[in-house]
């Protein structure tokens, strides 16, 4: 039982992680400082969905392999 606790505050650290490789929703300027733009609808081909800058815009970013 004492393993409980600590696989809760475990699990609990796992899902804050996770959040961040969801799309965010932010702003134009939060989009910009991120290096991206933002787009009506959906994005260019070639260029990935990095957040949201609204509703109804995404923010894209050139996608970087090394």
């Amino acid at each position: 039982m004492r393993i409980l606790p600590v696989l809760c505050a475990l699990l609990l650290l796992m899902l804050q992680g996770a959040t961040g490789l969801s799309l965010a929703r932010g702003s134009r300027q939060d989009c910009e400082r991120r290096g991206g733009f933002c787009s009506h609808q959906s994005c260019p081909p070639g260029i990935g969905r990095v957040g949201l800058c609204s509703e109804q815009e995404f923010c894209c970013r050139m996608r970087w392999y090394p």
